[in-house]
């Protein structure tokens, strides 16, 4: 999952505890800092230092965030203690847990922009998942937005008594983006805890699972959109949000577009937050768990069309190609008795859920590449679907707790598959590699991805295949991209989406 990146001819990476500067050209190592504890998977954020600091990176190591010296690769003289400070400080309601960074922090100026993992299920009290700007100097802590509103603040009214009161989740497990020069960061945060029950958190839980526009310098709220109210389906906002142009009427629009799990592409005016084409509140199905109280409607962008499948007929759409998968497949749905009401079908208590996308997306935190000139953005997705059903959990002293989600397997999570070979159960494509024209709103065009290597041995192909993994787009003209299950590395040309 590790972004390179390069800075003056050095590449950083993380690897373990380990963060790693190397020649690009050969690999050579030249220094290597080993942490305390495991660093943020995701690479590293660097800041170029001033006139009496040297350049620096920064990454979380356990619940710490930890600034190394770039060119010694040392702890950072003078900031914090030893190189690090504490994370869980200032995100401490009444209770305790655990934090971490599993991506990299954001630069912007002279400050250091953190979110943050803070467990995601159940228990659903914990750290709060705070935005934080730290001075990068020094590490001391410049200012907070508060992801759950607290008493007396905007939107804490979006949750029912004091369900806010020590709501782990509503996070940014993910990447910021800053407009460097208007001094905004976009900030997507996930999911309220618990990420499938929510009968304890009644109301649309703001700022769960919205796209959030903050001043870089202050912290200040400059606007927001909430793109799913009380999530149910672990849809967190998992991508780095991508600065696009628009150009519409004649002008053109600084924009912001944001990739989700549902394969619904957002785009919105980057000052003023308000919708490039148009959103639409549209009635989704209701759940029928004891307590649970599912938001009636939810946002759809009336352009463009969703970007993989999100429903799914099963007198039409179940995998057909070889006959033992196509009765695996059947045989799941009839022993369970699997359902599907369309977009945001809720788990029920009586029967299966299944529901696309699956927490895996659709999109992912792959995110977008985008070409000005063609005006065009790139995403690779998943026509994988989901199931579960909700069970009554068991607390220490045998008595019952809240709803939990579980899976025919077990666990809580469990994609619409055979988890033996992983082929889905919906008819392929499994995999798309997608363009979307940013100023009609429409797919310019969209290709198979990959194979099933099961299924090329029996000269099945072109099926795509499941992914997760980024693309990037050339001035030349050309994307690239690996993310396939298939292990391969590809090339397509970006005007047609031509395999090259």
């Amino acid at each position: 999952q590790v972004t390179p990146l390069v800075i003056n001819g050095i590449m950083y990476v993380t690897a373990g505890k380990d963060i790693l500067a190397l020649e690009p050209e050969t690999a050579k190592v030249v220094w290597k800092y080993t942490a305390p504890a495991a660093v943020s998977r995701r690479g590293v954020a660097y800041w170029p230092g001033d006139r009496d600091t040297p350049p620096r990176l920064f990454s979380g190591a356990g619940d710490r965030l930890l600034a190394v010296d770039a060119e010694r690769g040392k702890p950072a003289a003078g900031f914090g203690e030893d190189g690090s400070v504490d994370l869980k400080a200032s995100v401490r309601g009444d209770v305790d847990g655990g934090f971490s960074l599993v991506s990299p922090p954001s630069t912007y100026k002279n400050i250091v922009i953190t979110g943050g993992n803070n467990g995601e299920q159940s228990p659903s009290s914990g750290l709060y998942g705070d935005i934080r700007g730290w001075d990068a100097r020094t590490g001391k802590l410049l200012w907070s937005f508060h992801t759950v509103p607290r008493a007396g603040e905007p939107g804490v009214e979006t949750w029912e008594g004091d369900s806010w009161k020590n709501r782990s989740g509503t996070n940014v497990w993910s990447f910021f983006t800053i407009d460097t020069d208007r001094g905004i960061v976009y900030a997507p945060i996930g999911s309220p805890t618990s990420d499938y029950y929510g009968g304890d958190r009644k109301g649309n839980g703001l700022y769960g699972n919205s796209i959030v526009a903050l001043d870089a310098t202050t912290g200040q709220l400059k606007w927001y959109r909430q793109i799913v109210h009380h999530d149910l389906w672990d849809y967190d906002l998992p991508a780095a949000p991508t600065l696009i142009d628009v150009k519409r009427h004649g002008r053109t629009i600084p924009a912001v577009a944001v990739m989700t799990k549902m394969a619904l592409l957002f785009i919105f005016d980057r000052v003023t937050g308000e919708p490039m084409f148009g959103i639409e509140e549209r009635p989704v199905p209701q759940s029928s768990v004891p307590g649970e109280a599912t938001s009636p409607t939810q946002p759809f962008p009336t352009k463009p069309e969703p970007l993989a499948r999100n429903t799914f007929d099963p007198a039409k759409d179940f995998y057909s190609l070889t006959p033992d998968h196509a009765a695996y497949c059947k045989e799941l749905w009839d022993k369970n008795k699997m359902f599907t009401k369309g977009p945001y079908t809720p788990p029920a208590v009586e029967g299966v859920m299944v529901t696309f996308p699956s927490t895996l997306g659709g999109g992912n935190w792959n995110g977008l590449s985008y070409d000005p000139t063609l005006g065009l953005v790139f995403t690779s997705v998943m026509n994988l679907g989901q199931v579960a059903r909700m069970v009554q959990g068991t607390a220490r002293d045998g008595g019952p707790t809240t709803w939990v989600r579980r899976s025919p397997w077990g666990g809580a999570v469990g994609r619409f598959w055979n988890p033996e070979n992983k082929v889905p159960c919906s008819a392929p494509p499994f995999g798309e590699l997608i363009a979307v024209d940013v100023n009609r709103g429409e797919i310019a065009w969209k290709v198979p991805i990959g194979f099933v290597e099961s299924l090329k041995a029996k000269n099945i192909t072109n099926t795509g295949a499941l992914n997760i993994g980024g693309s990037i787009v050339t001035a030349g003209g050309i994307v690239f991209i690996g993310a396939t299950t298939d292990n391969r590395f590809r090339a397509f040309d970006s005007r047609n989406g031509k395999q090259l």
